[in-house]
């Protein structure tokens, strides 16, 4: 059914504009199944995640929630906001030099990392992909570091960023959603399917985003370099489109997803979960969801 909570996120007109509305009240907390007629209730899928969100962004549609407001911490969710801010501030061809600190960041974080080295330069294009792909805590510093400048001015960006988009419930104090400081600061499902129908409008971070594997080659200013994204639906999920996965162990296993599906798009959250293979299969049970025809 069209729910009118959806108002929360997006409507078709919305999509065309540069920026989201406000939100109007939350969406339900609890489960919601679609309605396919006045006599008929699709019994809406079990998730054991402490929270989930699905929409039909194009038709404004919700297709399940449960939790959908509860403010959590995110993880590496948080970078999807990163590469938002980085292509607001900087250009793609923009170099940007890897720093000492920027290896020691990820490193004694006990970060996933892009592997990059000191004294590498990259575009920030090719930064962009070692941020999403693998997820790269090195990269998110470096990049925080050239457009914060630094973590703190970076964070305030995000966060100015999350009210122009209408996040109400968002709160971001680093650019890679490692736990130091303050958990990485906190979200919703709600908030963060918002947010990732707001990224897909970008080209540059759509392909990003959809790309399973990003290649590198040795130049005279960096090495080579291969990615391989993170996120398990790519390839494995009709229309998938990414768009990122998360984890410590205070938010548990995180997924931020998306799918086109006979024309639609289908974005969703998967927060809290506490198997890293279950996230996937929520996800593509939810879009499966979505997907049946109402009968």
């Amino acid at each position: 059914m069209s729910n009118g909570g959806f108002r929360l996120l997006i409507s078709t007109a919305a999509l065309a504009a540069t920026t989201i509305a406000a939100a109007p009240p939350p969406p339900p907390a609890e489960v919601t199944p679609v309605a396919a007629a006045p006599s008929t209730v699709r019994r809406a899928p079990a998730v054991t995640a402490r929270a989930a969100y699905l929409v039909d962004v194009s038709a404004g549609t919700v297709h399940y929630s449960k939790q959908a407001t509860r403010r959590m911490p995110v993880a590496s969710l948080a970078k999807v906001m990163t590469a938002y801010v980085v292509l607001r501030e900087g250009g793609l061809g923009d170099v940007v030099t890897i720093t000492s600190a920027d290896v020691r960041h990820a490193l004694s974080n006990g970060a996933t990392t892009a592997a990059l080295r000191k004294g590498e330069r990259f575009t920030v294009r090719d930064l962009l992909y070692a941020l999403m792909l693998p997820s790269g805590a090195d990269a998110a510093h470096a990049l925080a570091r050239r457009y914060g400048p630094g973590d703190r001015a970076f964070a305030a960006k995000m966060n100015a960023a999350a009210r122009s988009l209408g996040l109400r419930d968002t709160r971001y104090t680093n650019a890679d959603g490692l736990p130091s400081p303050a958990q990485g600061g906190h979200s919703t499902a709600a908030d963060q399917v918002r947010l990732a129908a707001t990224a897909l409008r970008d080209p540059v971070l759509r392909q990003i985003s959809a790309t399973r594997r990003h290649t590198v080659r040795r130049t005279s200013v960096h090495g080579a370099h291969t990615w391989r994204n993170t996120n398990e639906l790519l390839g494995s999920t009709r229309g998938a489109l990414g768009v990122k996965t998360g984890y410590t162990r205070a938010a548990r296993y995180c997924l931020l997803f998306a799918a086109e599906r006979d024309g639609r798009l289908l974005v969703g959250a998967v927060l809290g979960d506490t198997q890293a293979s279950r996230r996937f299969t929520t996800a593509r049970t939810l879009l499966e969801y979505a997907s049946e025809p109402l009968l």
